[in-house]
């Protein structure tokens, strides 16, 4: 595999030198890369579902499970080592997204479930005829626990349509739908199935304008870009630490005079202050853990291969978050290679529709997740085709409900391909032909 040149498309990768990114050195980081089934290597293009670990976030867990087993708050060793380590991570999780503090930081199971705990606090805010706008490109998982709240409260809610053949929202159709009556609006940074990035700077600027509050799901837009709260402009944002080479866990920052203010459903000995009277319960400390190893790594990439986007940081951020954001502005500009020899190979076989950008000049305003259809395709046939060959993809709607609707594919759904920064071009290569020779066979 060896080194891969890196190209450069829109923004701020305009004018950058080519540099060097060693994949070799990258896959080696990752234990589960090396693993093979009757002498075949696993292929993991299964990525938007979940990522691969590297070694820091092993030994991190492992290392929290033996010296770190304990509760918090008490006198002894294993107690006081638990309390710090959980600080950690919400100090390093602060840096992830840009925090102003660690106290802006909430774990929890996942993604879903901290969304579910949002609704009963923020429904609280809202009366019957107040409105809330959701899109038509979001995951379920920000889409049915505010429908549900909506329901629960009365509340007026209003769908963002997105152009089915840009696969892009038009701000002009937001401002059509925010009025008076605005209250909320749940966004996806980037769409899981769509691989679009959506411009939720601009989004959230017309929206606060209204006096909205805004909940962003940041869950496939994290492991492919640079996260920063603070120029966002939103009131919430979360991601699933899983889906950026971390362990499973969901992490959601939210603006600190909301989290210390909002009701929340806790037990009466839990802290009254922000993240304790969210966290209910006792967490998963080797999940915190692992999500430090996984930052970590991210550092560590940042430093070997970011070096000519870290004056990109945010102004004033720490260390740590211009490493984070060095590496991922690296990742993101081999990630275009990986699109382009995907979307260029997938259109180059006949019937294949790319549910998604393919405008090789446009690949910056998209993630590498890139999904497919073809009429008469079993998909599921596809994709167990493709495991047959240790190449690993999902198929169906891939919890993308709401876009699989507004394209009328629900029953269909797509084939989805999810390249990571570890994939090499080569693999991308392997998929391209395999999905070619099925098709061509049926």
């Amino acid at each position: 595999m060896g080194g891969v040149a890196l190209g450069w498309g829109e923004g701020w990768r305009v004018g950058w030198p080519v540099v060097t990114f060693d994949i070799d050195r990258i896959r080696a980081q990752f234990p589960a890369l090396a693993l093979a089934d009757d002498g075949q290597p696993r292929v993991y293009l299964d990525n938007p579902a979940g990522t691969q670990v590297p070694q820091q976030v092993i030994d991190r867990m492992v290392d929290c499970l033996v010296r770190t087993n304990a509760n918090m708050g008490g006198q002894f060793r294993t107690t006081i080592d638990a309390t710090e380590l959980v600080h950690q991570a919400h100090l390093a999780m602060a840096d992830f997204y840009h925090a102003n503090s660690e106290r802006e930081i909430v774990f929890g199971a996942n993604m879903t479930s901290l969304t579910f705990q949002m609704t009963r606090s923020l429904g609280t805010l809202f009366q019957p005829g107040d409105e809330m706008i959701i899109t038509a490109m979001e995951h379920d998982g920000n889409n049915t626990p505010w429908r549900l709240m909506a329901a629960e409260r009365g509340m007026v809610v209003k769908t963002l349509p997105f152009d089915p053949h840009t696969y892009e929202f038009d701000l002009a159709a937001l401002d059509a739908l925010i009025t008076e009556r605005t209250r909320f609006a749940a966004l996806n940074m980037a769409s899981n199935l769509l691989g679009t990035i959506n411009p939720i700077k601009e989004m959230c600027a017309r929206l606060r304008a209204a006096g909205a509050i805004t909940y962003i799901d940041a869950v496939q837009y994290a492991p492919h870009g640079p996260v920063d709260v603070q120029d966002l402009g939103c009131d919430f944002l979360v991601s699933s630490a899983y889906k950026w080479y971390g362990p499973h866990q969901g992490v959601l920052w939210g603006r600190e005079e909301l989290l210390q203010t909002l009701p929340v459903w806790k037990l009466e000995a839990a802290g009254n202050d922000s993240p304790n009277r969210w966290e209910t319960g006792t967490q998963s400390h080797e999940g915190q853990a692992g999500c430090i190893g996984a930052i970590e790594y991210l550092q560590w990439v940042g430093r070997e291969f970011g070096d000519d986007y870290r004056h990109l940081a945010p102004a004033g951020s720490s260390e740590r978050t211009a490493d984070i954001h060095a590496a991922m502005r690296a990742m993101a500009a081999y990630e275009e290679q990986l699109s382009e020899r995907l979307i260029t190979g997938l259109r180059a076989i006949d019937g294949v529709e790319i549910r998604g950008i393919t405008n090789l000049e446009r690949l910056s305003q998209r993630v590498p997740t890139v999904s497919f259809t073809r009429d008469g395709l079993d998909n599921a046939a596809m994709a167990k085709h493709l495991a047959a060959h240790n190449v690993y993809v999902w198929n169906g709607h891939n919890y993308a409900l709401p876009v699989v609707d507004f394209l009328g594919i629900r029953e269909q759904g797509a084939v989805r391909v999810g390249p990571t920064h570890y994939n090499s071009l080569d693999e991308v290569d392997l998929l391209v032909e395999l999905v070619g020779d099925y098709l061509r066979a049926n």
